[in-house]
C-alpha cells in the first residue's frame, strides 16, 4: 500500500504532500525534512529505492524517487509493493502532468495545486493505485476541465436552469427571465 506521495523542490520545500495514513501535523513535517535529508544526500547514480526512516515505519517501508531536474517525486510504500512497479507509477504520474502542463515545472505545482491533487486522484486513491493508462487518466481530467469551464460561464445559469425546468414540465407556466431580473427582495414581505 502507498502510505504517502510527496513532491518538494531541491532546497526541500513541499510542492506536494498527500499521505494515505494518517501521521499528526508535526509528524508528517519531521517525514518530509526526515525524507529530503536521506535523497539529497544520494548520488544520481545509485538505487531510486532505499528503506524508510525511523518515522515512517522503518524497515517494513521503502522510499521510491525519482529526481527530476529541480523536483523529486517520492512514494512511500509498504513492502506489499512493487519498488519497480512504483518507478513505473511515477513515471506515469511525471508524464501525466507533463501532457497536462506542457513541459511541467515547479511553478505549475504551486500554482495549479488542485489539479495537481486532482491527476494524483486518478492515478492513487486511498493508497491504492486504480490508474496506470495515461489515456484514461487524460480523458478524465478532460472531462473535469469541461465540467469546470462551464460552471465557470455561470452567467448562463438562470437560462440553463429555465429551459431545463421547461424541458422536465412542458406544461408549466414559467416566468420569463426578464421578469425575474426585475424582481427585487424588498417586494418579499416577511412572515
Amino acid at each position: 500500500m502507498i502510505k504517502a506521495c510527496l513532491i518538494f523542490n531541491n532546497h526541500g520545500k513541499p510542492r506536494l504532500t498527500k499521505f494515505f495514513t494518517y501521521f499528526p501535523e508535526e509528524e508528517q513535517q519531521q517525514i518530509i525534512r526526515e525524507t529530503f535529508l536521506l535523497l539529497s544526500k544520494r548520488e544520481d547514480s545509485v538505487c531510486n529505492f532505499l528503506e524508510g526512516g525511523k518515522l515512517i515505519g522503518g524497515s517494513d517501508f521503502r522510499l521510491v524517487y525519482r529526481h527530476y531536474a529541480t523536483l523529486y517525486f517520492v512514494f512511500c510504500v509498504d513492502s506489499s509493493e512493487s519498488e519497480l512497479g512504483i518507478l513505473d507509477l511515477i513515471q506515469v504520474f511525471v508524464e501525466t502532468l507533463d501532457r497536462c502542463f506542457e513541459n511541467v515545472c515547479e511553478l505549475d505545482l504551486i500554482f495549479h495545486m488542485d489539479k495537481v491533487h486532482y491527476i494524483l486522484q486518478e492515478i492513487v486513491m486511498g493508497g491504492m493505485v486504480v490508474e496506470t493508462n495515461q489515456t484514461e487518466i487524460l480523458t478524465h481530467i478532460e472531462a473535469q476541465q469541461r465540467i469546470e469551464k462551464q460552471e465557470a460561464g455561470m452567467g448562463g445559469a438562470p437560462a440553463r436552469a429555465l429551459s431545463a425546468a421547461k424541458s422536465i414540465a412542458p406544461n408549466v407556466n414559467l416566468p420569463k427571465l426578464s421578469d425575474l431580473q426585475n424582481l427585487s427582495l424588498s417586494s418579499f414581505k416577511k412572515m
